[in-house]
């Protein structure tokens, strides 16, 4: 099969950029021929002063890209194409291009942007719907993207064209939501349930498991409001015995939160900074547990998957995807979400355990060998682009039978 696979970087690397590296590799690995359109949001560097106009439009519709695009499934005729993002430099114009070439499309769903223009469901320190609920203008009147209400403006234009133009219901064969907790909130946004597939997200190649407890909790992740890091200096805080904490990740809370464990005089944290991805298994091979204190509706979180390849049972707060993956007791451990009390006293239990803490990270491992591995994720993968590649009147006819 001959797949276009397309992904809009961001600045910053995160969960969305491995997985489509992971996927490209898995398809590269079962004989496919893939062809990777990528395009950066550091090209937005590019549009200052007097080009910000443009690059608004661009956000909207580029048709620059969507000639190119169409130049591109003119070129290599592929059976499917698979997108990843398209925010911000490659705009949502190439659905147009693939409906007019007749090319299956399949969407995976790594946020929330079609329904939220920051993309979280996150606003002021709390879970927000009200875009979903009501109006995406609610989030111009709260600047919810980068605090800004022009640039929220944007994002909720261009939300709001591509409704009206029927780009998702129409030029979207396939979407992949990566829980079943995604899959209804995206239900709940309007998208045709039929066509919304679960697949999560997997590791790939193995990293193996940890060979000894663990010597420290870890944290890693994008160090950002929604994430909740100060919520776990919080519960490092009320802790009776010392316990190290190392802190994987960059972002814009990173010398926030090293003050705030300068105020709080807890000795035992360390900021690692951020690392490449095979440094930061390697950290994470020699935690006891992880800990993921994040406050938004996360839709599969790579760190987690990634805990679990490794055997490291995590401790999570209670909330969205989070509570369906995490089997509390289980592979690990949950907690109210802003509860700094209730997850010092999970701590500091976990710390003291470590025999039970070593038999929930050795049942993450079986969990990620079941579900989350590359075996175990190409079926899925190879179903999802089965349906989106069945015409449509067989595809209902199916449905019915």
């Amino acid at each position: 099969m001959k797949i276009i696979l397309v992904h809009n970087t961001y600045q910053r690397p995160g969960g969305e950029d491995v997985v489509f590296d992971q996927e490209r590799l898995l398809l590269e690995a079962h004989g496919h021929d893939v062809v990777a359109y990528r395009r950066s949001n550091w090209e937005v560097e590019r549009y200052k002063g007097v080009k910000l106009p443009a690059l608004a439009w661009r956000t909207v519709w580029s048709e620059n890209t969507r000639k190119e695009f169409r130049r591109l499934l003119a070129e290599h005729r592929p059976d499917l194409v698979h997108i990843h993002n398209t925010f911000v430099m490659i705009s949502p114009s190439i659905y147009s291009a693939c409906l007019e070439a007749g090319v299956p499309v399949v969407q995976t769903l790594h946020n929330y942007r079609l329904s939220c223009p920051a993309a979280t469901f996150y606003r002021d320190g709390r879970v927000c719907e009200e875009c979903r609920e009501h109006s995406l203008w609610r989030s111009v009147r709260y600047g919810c993207y980068r605090d800004s209400r022009p640039a929220t403006a944007v994002v909720a234009l261009t939300i709001a064209t591509h409704r009206q133009l029927g780009t998702w219901t129409q030029g979207v064969n396939c979407f992949v939501a990566l829980s079943e907790f995604s899959r209804r909130k995206f239900i709940e946004s309007g998208l045709p349930p039929g066509r919304i597939f679960v697949k999560p997200n997997f590791v790939y190649p193995d990293p193996n498991a940890r060979p000894g407890q663990g010597r420290y909790a870890l944290f890693v992740g994008r160090l950002s409001p929604e994430k909740r890091v100060d919520t776990v200096l919080a519960a490092w805080s009320r802790l009776c015995s010392s316990i190290p904490l190392v802190v994987v990740g960059g972002g814009p809370e990173l010398l926030t939160l090293k003050k705030t464990v300068d105020a709080l005089g807890v000795s035992e944290v360390r900021f690692l900074g951020q690392l490449s991805r095979q440094s930061t298994l390697d950290v994470i091979k020699a935690a006891r547990f992880l800990i993921f204190s994040s406050e938004w509706y996360e839709n599969f979180p790579m760190t987690i998957a990634e805990a679990f390849a490794c055997g490291i049972p995590v401790i999570c707060s209670r909330l969205g995807a989070m509570q369906e993956i995490v089997d509390h007791g289980r592979i690990g451990l949950q907690f109210s979400p802003g509860n700094p009390a209730e997850l010092a006293d999970l701590v500091a239990w976990a710390w003291g355990h470590p025999e039970d803490m070593k038999a929930m990270g050795d049942e993450a491992r079986r969990e990620y060998e079941k579900k989350y591995t590359a075996e175990a994720n190409y079926p899925k993968l190879m179903e999802i682009y089965r349906h989106a590649l069945t015409p449509v009147g067989d595809a209902a006819a199916a449905a019915e039978s």
